[in-house]
């Protein structure tokens, strides 16, 4: 079986084109990621046709879980379409179907050169059953966008506010002043992912604001652990700056891989600016 292993901000990926529905993804996923006995990435991409869109994508994490969303994924899979031609020459745009709807993608070019991609992440949610999220009785519901949550919890020991949002996944976001290298995220984050509240556990972002302009991060995602990159927490972290006023419409995220755009105004769908490259192509023994 075929493969391209690609890279977005340093959160890699396999991604394998086919139409097969039926075969057993998950165990793959566990054993293609599999960083000493396999091939090693933070998630197996599939490539499949679509009845709505241009393409479809479905993405599984290292545990064999399928993700609903992935900005760094869904980037490297528009990378993959347009170095194997399978857009109309001159095209700068194409559509991606999804778990969580479909997204639409921006392909920036410079000199005939792909320099980055901008991708629709849609629209924030902050519902408590669309999260989800299971607050205690008696708390406000998290129903509108200006009901945004400092929700205490304490894990192991630590105290934490956190903010929830879903980008079609559910994040837990916490601010700090510290740097985020500071934070003991190899021992919270695991504890953050499975807390009570969460049914289908949580991403978990560790942020930092520099200025208006920049935020540090990072993130803990379910199913992979510490990655150098995510796509959709850069969106949560972006939107839940943006509620308490830390930032203006435009935010640099810097990750541990990169740095990613992430433009909201407040309102509407969020967008997300940056690059993603071709690292090599092999053949999985099938």
């Amino acid at each position: 079986m075929k493969f391209t292993k690609l890279q977005g901000t340093g959160n890699d990926f396999i991604l394998v084109e086919t139409s097969d529905e039926q075969r057993d993804w998950p165990k793959l996923a566990l054993a293609m990621c599999e960083r000493h006995f396999g091939i090693g990435s933070d998630g197996l991409l599939l490539l499949l046709p679509s009845g709505k869109a241009d393409f479809r994508m479905r993405m599984f994490d290292p545990d064999g879980s399928e993700a609903e969303a992935c900005g760094n994924g869904i980037r490297c899979l528009a990378r993959y379409v347009y170095d194997n031609g399978m857009i109309n020459a001159g095209a700068d745009c194409i559509s991606v179907e999804t778990i969580v709807g479909v997204r639409q993608l921006k392909l920036n070019e410079e000199n005939a050169r792909l320099i980055s991609i901008q991708a629709g992440m849609g629209e924030p949610v902050f519902q408590e059953r669309e999260i989800p999220a299971r607050i205690e009785q008696g708390r406000e519901r998290i129903v509108y966008i200006n009901s945004m949550l400092s929700y205490p919890v304490n894990v192991n020991g630590t105290d934490l506010r956190l903010n929830f949002v879903s980008m079609g996944n559910p994040h837990a976001v916490y601010f700090q002043e510290r740097p985020v290298a500071d934070f003991p995220l190899s021992s919270i984050g695991p504890e953050v992912e499975r807390l009570d509240i969460f049914p289908r556990r949580a991403n978990f972002e560790v942020a930092r604001v520099i200025n208006r302009q920049e935020i540090e991060v990072r993130t803990w995602e379910r199913g992979a652990g510490e990655t150098l990159a995510c796509g959709s927490g850069a969106c949560a972290v972006a939107v839940a700056a943006k509620l308490y006023d830390y930032v203006d419409n435009n935010t640099n995220i810097k990750l541990l891989g990169g740095t990613l755009l992430l433009e909201w105004g407040g309102a509407d769908e969020v967008l997300m600016t940056g690059p993603a490259e071709a690292i090599f192509c092999g053949e999985w023994p099938d």
